[in-house]
């Protein structure tokens, strides 16, 4: 995705590596690949207003503590596995830095609004022609 414009600090960072699952063998069983990495969004110092994007953005992976826990065990090494979740934590940060496009309200134009009514009122006809039928 975006590519931020420098790295998320170290300090910030903490990261606790877990037995993986999914594909792997044995390997699965004896090695903890997955990683668990958690970002601690106070030491990003961050505006108010990309801080409630970014939390926003977190939903659920935010924590109390104003962490968010990203779990990547998506690959068979620890480094991949890091690699993985340090990119999805930058890729939220830089996503929470965008600034949304404002919403233009628009109305219909009144020939819109009319060409709308004569389409009901058509389709009115045609429902009201499906009625019970009256033999005389």
């Amino acid at each position: 995705m975006a590519e931020i414009a420098q790295p998320l600090p170290e300090e910030a960072l903490e990261e606790v590596f877990l037995a993986g699952t999914g594909p792997g063998g044995q390997n699965v069983n004896k090695v903890a690949t997955a990683v668990q990495m958690r970002l601690d969004v106070y030491a990003l110092r961050l505006s108010p207003v990309v801080y409630q994007r970014l939390k926003a953005l977190a939903g659920s992976r935010w924590t109390n503590d104003g962490e968010i826990v990203i779990t990547a065990r998506s690959y068979r090494t620890r480094e991949a596995n890091r690699t993985d979740a340090r990119a999805r934590l930058a890729d939220l940060v830089v996503k929470a830095h965008l600034v949304p496009a404002r919403r233009v309200k628009t109305r219909p134009s009144r020939s819109a609004k009319e060409k709308r009514m004569l389409g009901k009122a058509v389709r009115g006809e045609v429902k009201r022609g499906r009625g019970k039928v009256e033999f005389d």
